[in-house]
């Protein structure tokens, strides 16, 4: 597919490498440096602005997507408008912009065709969503959902201290419709068998029917019965929605906010949380709002400094867990090399919705865990997939992948050997980067 990115920001430059290696892909900036970042890949680089008809009338020509990612909501928008009209085909075109003003979008994804826009993103939306997904399981570290709620992917951190430690994977006994699909121990992704040994330590990804998954967390941390204690620091775009979401579950919360003029309007939207106007990394505030009596600190202020700052004072204070932003994916095992519990960035909702789009037909839903290392693709299975009507143990799936669950009409289950997939059953799969391709090769 020949893709066009406007925008070569660290949103920009990480889905262009992403997607050269098998797109033919054209990247437009006004920013010189980016271009020249952008440029050490192996794709088409204009420096320009990438709103302007005549720069998009030469380069749109073949094209199947266009993602408009400044740091402009307005530019995003023309751009996806002037491109929808420019090009011929328009059945075969689509358009994905990132836009985070409140006033244009009130939900994390959304679609705006009547516009242009095939594709609405609002990164710090859907950071908010994922965070509040977090603070819902208090032992998981990520946590999202596939197939319409049915199926639910967990990530745990196993403890140094932890009565896992030293069990074999089989020794855990998860229910039925629940599997291990991944164990991430420092740089290596394994694919656990029954005799794989559990360490301290160990990133744990387990998949399974949402109605089971209590147990799951059950396993892996207990929840004590009280409320828990939450405190926000930041009150911007993530924040603030961050802090509806949270006010309307059964927490504790504070929000603690530099500006005063925006602490006085969370304050009045959000009559039963207790807002603060100060700073965040100011000690003496975090001990007298009893910071050390919270049991969950989260940082997500525009600045990845002020996060970081944020999130390891708190943990030094007795905080139990500590969860921080960070907009430059570099930064995020850097944080958690550190100290932070869970390092969280808004790049990457944009960065599944894009990969959805190009990654082949029959995607429903793309999440990418630690760092890119691995990811849970969602497939609808069609008459034509090579993976339909023969068992799976026949099927030689290639090594770095599994098929974790299968919903069919409605019923969740964990394939085994023996399992067949039919036409219409949602296929969730883990798979390693290297992989990708060939599982792809299965759902044509």
């Amino acid at each position: 597919m020949k893709i066009v990115i406007i925008g070569a920001g660290e949103v920009g430059y990480h889905i262009a490498k992403a997607l050269y290696q098998s797109n033919d892909v054209v990247v437009i900036d006004r920013n010189e440096e980016a271009c020249e970042r952008v440029d050490e890949l192996d794709v088409h680089v204009i420096h320009g602005n990438g709103a302007n008809a005549s720069i998009l009338q030469d380069v749109l020509d073949g094209a199947g997507l266009l993602v408009a990612l400044t740091g402009s909501d307005e530019v995003n928008i023309v751009a996806c408008m002037a491109s929808k009209l420019i090009v011929k085909d328009k059945d075969k075109f689509k358009t994905v912009a990132r836009v985070s003003n409140p006033d244009y979008i009130d939900k994390p994804v959304a679609k705006r065709p009547q516009i242009g826009i095939d594709i609405m993103v609002c990164p710090e939306l859907s950071l908010a969503s994922e965070v509040a997904q977090i603070l819902a399981i208090p032992s998981a570290i990520d946590a999202e959902y596939f197939a319409d709620g049915k199926v639910e992917m967990m990530e745990f951190v196993v403890p140094d201290d932890h009565s896992l430690v030293n069990k074999q994977m089989h020794e855990l006994h998860l229910a039925n419709c629940c599997i291990v699909s991944a164990i991430f121990r420092d740089s290596d992704v394994i694919i656990p068998h029954g005799g794989d040994t559990i360490k301290g330590n160990d990133h744990i990804v387990v998949i399974g029917k949402s109605s089971a998954m209590k147990e799951v967390r059950d396993l892996f941390g207990k929840k004590t019965g009280k409320r828990s204690k939450v405190m926000i620091i930041g009150g911007g775009v993530v924040g603030f929605y961050l802090a509806k979401l949270v006010a309307k579950s059964e927490f504790d919360l504070k929000v603690i906010e530099s500006d005063k003029e925006r602490s006085a309007l969370i304050a009045e939207d959000l009559p039963g949380v207790l807002v603060l106007n100060g700073d965040g990394t100011d000690i003496n505030l975090l001990k007298e709002e009893g910071v050390s009596e919270m049991d969950v600190v989260i940082s997500v202020t525009n600045s990845d400094e002020k996060n970081l700052l944020c999130s390891l004072l708190a943990k030094q204070l007795g905080v139990k867990k500590v969860i921080a932003r960070s907009d430059r994916s570099d930064y995020v095992s850097l944080f958690e090399m550190v100290g932070v519990d869970s390092a969280v960035s808004p790049r990457q909702a944009t960065v599944n919705e894009v990969l959805k789009m190009t990654l082949g037909q029959g995607i429903e839903s793309v999440t990418t865990l630690e760092g890119e290392k691995a990811e849970i693709i969602e497939y609808i299975a069609s008459k034509k997939s090579k993976i339909v009507g023969k068992p799976l143990k026949n099927l030689k799936f290639p090594p770095g992948s599994i098929v974790s669950m299968v919903v069919h009409k409605g019923n969740t289950v964990v394939p085994r050997g023996e399992y067949v997939i039919e036409d219409g059953d949602r296929v969730v799969v883990f798979v390693m980067q290297s992989a990708i391709e060939d599982v792809e090769k299965f759902f044509k």
